[in-house]
């Protein structure tokens, strides 16, 4: 896709904030939109060197306004937004406290709430944006011992619906990507605590293609869903999985 738009005749470079942006899918999506030509600013608690990278706990609408303004005022008007900043869990639900049930719901549901409104002006203004939203495929399905990761990405898939149907008319896609068992520092992880039901191997051998999914093969969809081409799909969940769900 390309990262410029047209202004009574005259190109411009698309900014794009990209939040968790500093590892893992989040990074791949930051490093695949700058390839594709977009301005870039990594959004993360840790943001590292890639990209204009800047400090933020999603979860915190002070800290999402601040960094908005410091991405308009170094990069201009923010027209994309990846929202990829997440955390898991794994807390049988009978143990689970309201202290962690409300963290996992505040990065992963109520900081993606922040970050649209936050950017959203820039979108309306210009009549043109695009929101993805990076969700799970465990809201396909349900996993044991994650019911607050579950509920909150299940209601970021509901979130997108809702704002696709609100923004449209305004110019602004919103859609969806709930990754399935993605070879990500959060996936090894989980192998290593013994959450995966299995091995990463054993896995692979129930995934129709046969293979752990790369963070690159969901930036390839994002970037898809930011193009032009992709201006007539909105509202859409669009599962990478290998097949694991359809």
């Amino acid at each position: 896709m390309s990262g410029t738009q047209s202004a009574g005749g005259a190109e411009s470079v698309r900014t794009a904030v990209v939040t968790g942006g500093a590892s893992g899918i989040g990074r791949a999506i930051a490093r695949r939109l700058a390839a594709d030509g977009l301005r870039v600013a990594v959004l993360d608690l840790a943001p590292g060197e890639d990209g204009h990278a800047l400090t933020a706990d999603v979860a915190d609408r002070a800290q999402v306004d601040k960094a908005m303004d410091a991405v308009r005022e170094r990069l201009g008007p923010i027209h994309v937004l990846v929202n990829a900043a997440g955390k898991d869990g794994f807390t049988r639900f009978a143990d689970l406290s309201f202290a962690d049930w409300q963290r996992v719901v505040d990065i992963n549901l109520t900081g993606v709430f922040h970050c649209v409104q936050s950017a959203l002006p820039d979108m309306v203004a210009a009549r043109w944006g695009r929101i993805v939203n990076i969700s799970s495929s465990s809201t396909h399905s349900g996993q044991p011992f994650m019911a607050h990761y579950v509920a909150a990405k299940s209601a970021v898939n509901g979130l997108t619906k809702s704002l696709a149907l609100e923004l449209g008319p305004k110019g602004i896609t919103v859609n969806a990507i709930p990754p399935g068992f993605i070879d990500t520092p959060m996936l090894r992880t989980a192998e290593q605590n013994q959450r995966l039901g299995g091995t990463i191997e054993d896995h692979i051998a129930r995934t129709p293609v046969r293979r752990v999914g790369r963070p690159e093969d969901i930036a390839a969809t994002c970037s898809f869903l930011i193009s032009e081409e992709a201006g007539y799909i909105t509202g859409q969940i669009i599962g990478v999985n290998g097949g694991r769900n359809t």
